[in-house]
């Protein structure tokens, strides 16, 4: 790969001659470099997404063909957030219908549902098995989950962050400290032990690079000391990955300012209808300078969104008409919803032709399954010979 971020510790060329190489003797031993990129299903696919997440990974698989590209929805990561049954299946349905619209090549990469390998499940738990507690710790959600609860966020409504009812009698303070209350109130275990599963989805699969973004990046690193702690236990078993984050990828803008995020109800959706787009783009927050007033494009939202999706000739025209006062805002926002909705248009026809068979996407997933398992079967003899099993 010609833009790793991260490069992999040195492995002893030698194992010590009391801790044994176990490996199987059908075990590959050249095998293509594994590109792994995991999608959770906990909100309906956004601009963000596509920009940040969606696009690159599918030019990253294009730009490598002599790797071995694969994909998967981490759906029971989601379930640490959506509680609804039903939304559940639609989150999963959509955000499977959005990559094969976007470009995913579902007959040449591996594309597969994460619940529907019980190899990632297994492995999951034999690893836990070796992954201290500190660890655990120190992952950022874990942390940030506990310090929202110390100041207090989550139980202002009587209600813990996990939709469950607070314990009575917990006061907060002045400062926004919970008194009276354990910190970890509402922290579920699949939260907490989120990174070894993580972990487990990636290693299965011997997997050498994971595209992340940079909030991700500690995941990676936490996949890599799980690894090497099993290692340095059981012979050199799992492959060290290591994460791709590239330092130019943009993080698109909410349309009030704020990074895009369902979490800020600021989204511009991918494949909501023409009327959705439209009304998203053109809420959009602008100020309210009169027209002909020059503006600056490094601070114009609008500009922001535009320039991901525009050519460098349209990107140039349209902060020259900015800085000179030749557009008004209303027309900027008319020119960027043609520029994404034309772009969107062929896409979002097929997104709506797999979302009306919805039978044809869990056959499509589950096609996938059966070729990642034929992957995860090599790691799993391996993984199991070495504990014993």
């Amino acid at each position: 790969m010609n833009r790793p971020m991260h490069q992999p510790a040195n492995r002893p060329m030698h194992q010590p001659m009391d801790r044994p190489m176990h490996r199987p003797s059908n075990r590959p031993m050249h095998r293509p470099d594994v590109i792994l990129t995991g999608i959770k299903p906990t909100g309906s696919p956004h601009l963000g997404n596509y920009i940040g997440a969606i696009r690159p990974a599918l030019e990253l698989a294009r730009r490598s063909p002599e790797a071995h590209a694969m994909f998967f929805l981490a759906d029971y990561h989601a379930l640490t957030l959506v509680k609804d049954p039903a939304r559940f299946r639609d989150l999963c349905h959509e955000l499977a219908a959005t990559w094969i619209a976007c470009g995913l090549d579902h007959e040449r990469q591996v594309f597969y549902r994460q619940s529907d390998v019980p190899e990632v499940f297994e492995l999951s738990w034999i690893l836990s098995c070796s992954t201290s507690k500190g660890l655990m710790n120190r992952a950022h959600a874990y942390k940030a989950q506990v310090d929202r609860h110390r100041r207090g966020a989550g139980v202002a409504d009587g209600r813990d962050a996990d939709g469950g009812k607070a314990d009575a009698g917990g006061e907060v303070s002045d400062a926004g400290v919970v008194a009276g209350r354990d910190v970890d109130a509402g922290v579920n275990m699949g939260l907490y032990s989120y990174p070894i599963l993580m972990a487990a989805d990636i290693l299965l699969f011997q997997a050498k690079y994971v595209p992340v973004g940079r909030d991700q990046e500690q995941h990676i690193e936490i996949a890599r000391d799980i690894a090497a702690r099993f290692n340095r236990s059981f012979g050199e078993v799992l492959t060290l990955p290591l994460y791709l984050s590239d330092p130019t990828s943009a993080e698109i803008p909410g349309t009030d300012g704020r990074k895009m995020s369902k979490a800020y109800n600021n989204t511009i959706p991918l494949f909501g209808s023409r009327e959705q787009l439209r009304k998203a783009i053109f809420g959009i927050r602008t100020d309210s300078s009169p027209p002909g007033t020059p503006r600056d494009p490094g601070t114009s939202l609008v500009f922001q969104i535009y320039r991901q999706f525009a050519d460098g000739d349209r990107t140039e025209a349209m902060r020259s008409r900015l800085l000179r006062g030749r557009i008004t805002w209303k027309a900027a926002k008319e020119e960027l919803f043609d520029l994404v909705d034309g772009m969107l248009e062929r896409p979002r026809a097929v997104y709506e032709e797999l979302m009306a068979d919805r039978s044809r996407i869990d056959r499509l997933l589950e096609a996938g399954a059966r070729s990642a398992r034929e992957l995860a079967r090599p790691t799993m003899e391996i993984v199991r010979q070495a504990v014993g099993r």
